[in-house]
């Protein structure tokens, strides 16, 4: 009997740090400015749900804490709260992705200041408050007799397609407010505007044209150096129930535009897996390095020939497999970069190579920084110290001293020849006189 409470004990414990395990990485806090946003966006909270994140909801009212003595109390935050003033600030969220804390945001026409600042902190500058991204040519039928603000997006991100999974989405409904995207290697614009889109007023006010064509940034992302990843939508509409379910279509002059299926809910799901980690995640791990015989010593020497290799491991679909490329390198460096190798891989993640430490001493560092569009950052460092060599091990006769050698030796048997010489020879004394 008690032998089987203890087995029981035993596999309790296992399920309830088997769950701790699963939860990991999916504390999800999402702020809204009305609670309604659980039906008219369930469809894509129960995406979420469904991929076992734990969502808790929470009304854009009074001080949401984001942060408890310095650890993070959740490890990622939905912003679907435009018009929020007080409930967070700029600061506050800003520090959570600071702390590694990934961060989708949608704004929309009339983002209250505490948006527009968080959007500014990750580099996209929302447009003026009272303007929207108008589309005249490609809007959808279904605005003909309205402003033409349901504009229907087809330019996705092209050179980071880890983004959206590899495979572009149908078009997107879009309605909401356009950004500029800063340039840079950390930001990306995955949704843009087409060339006839621009961001403008519809009260019939006048309002700068500060963005126009594909300057309008509908969808951004920023990968952090920390490896914290950011969105910033500028419709919180994409995401919503009506936009994922109904049929798009172009307006065209002969009503003849063919109709198909909004891509707006593989968008916003696939944006969310990058977004929240799922996907384009790298590690390192097994760094070693030794001589060409498989010798670890405290320090080498000049010269000497040494193997590398590290393992590089990408997340797909919830399990480490090994990371396959072609352009991871090796850095040797002191000070400067003395070797910079491209990295061997053997299909399984496998990365090494084999170099000869240059005729230099001094501390060297084995650095490996991978920073590709779309992936984790790694930086992989490990320092080495080199010495010159020992007395006994430099060479007794070097080849290109040979002729020193040479005179050395010849002014040696010279000498012993004159010796012998003015020793040993006699004149004649009569020849003297």
């Amino acid at each position: 009997m008690k032998a089987q409470l203890l087995i029981i004990l035993v596999l309790a414990c296992a399920a309830v740090l088997t769950s701790a395990a699963v939860a990991e990485g999916k504390r999800t806090l999402v702020i809204a400015n009305d609670l309604s946003i659980k039906d008219t966006h369930s469809i894509f909270f129960k995406s979420l749900t469904d991929r076992g994140y734990k969502l808790k909801f929470k009304a854009a009212e009074g001080e949401i804490p984001l942060q408890k003595y310095g650890d993070a109390i959740y490890d990622n935050l939905i912003l679907f709260a435009p018009k929020i003033e007080d409930a967070v600030t700029a600061s506050e969220v800003l520090e959570f992705i600071d702390a590694g804390g990934n961060v989708l945001l949608a704004a929309d026409t009339g983002a209250s200041g505490t948006i527009r600042d968080i959007a500014r902190g990750v580099g996209a500058e929302l447009a003026d408050s009272a303007s929207s991204v108008i589309d005249h040519i490609h809007f959808d039928q279904s605005d003909f007799d309205g402003h033409h603000t349901t504009i229907i997006a087809d330019e996705f991100i092209a050179n980071t397609p880890v983004i959206l999974g590899g495979s572009k989405p149908a078009p997107v409904l879009f309605r909401g407010i356009g950004q500029d995207v800063r340039e840079g290697v950390l930001n990306y614009r995955v949704l843009s505007a087409s060339g006839s889109a621009y961001s403008g007023r519809t009260d019939g006010k006048a309002a700068p044209l500060r963005l126009l064509g594909k300057k309008n940034g509908l969808v951004s992302a920023l990968q952090a150096r920390n490896g914290a990843r950011v969105a910033v939508s500028g419709s919180i509409a994409l995401f919503s129930d009506a936009f994922f379910t109904t049929q798009v279509q172009k307006y065209s002059q002969d009503g003849k535009a063919a109709t198909v299926k909004s891509g707006n809910e593989q968008f916003a799901v696939e944006l969310s897996k990058w977004v929240f980690a799922e996907r384009g995640l790298l590690r390192f791990r097994d760094i070693q390095h030794s001589t060409k015989g498989g010798l670890v010593p405290a320090m080498y020497t000049v010269k000497e020939n040494i193997t590398y290799s590290i393992v590089i491991e990408e997340k797909v679909n919830g399990e480490w497999k090994g990371y396959k490329a072609n352009d991871v390198q090796l850095e040797f460096v002191m000070l400067d970069p003395y070797w910079r190798i491209t990295l061997n891989h053997d299909g399984n993640g496998k990365y090494s190579t084999d170099f000869q430490v240059p005729d230099v001493y001094g501390v060297f560092t084995f650095r490996v920084d991978y920073n590709r569009p779309g992936y984790t950052p790694i930086q992989a460092i490990t320092r080495a110290p080199v010495r010159p060599f020992r007395h006994d091990q430099y060479e007794r006769f070097i080849p290109s001293a040979y002729p020193y050698y040479a005179g050395a030796f010849s002014m040696l048997v010279g000498l012993f020849v004159f010796s012998m010489v003015f020793l040993f020879h006699r004149e004649d004394p009569r020849k003297a006189k």
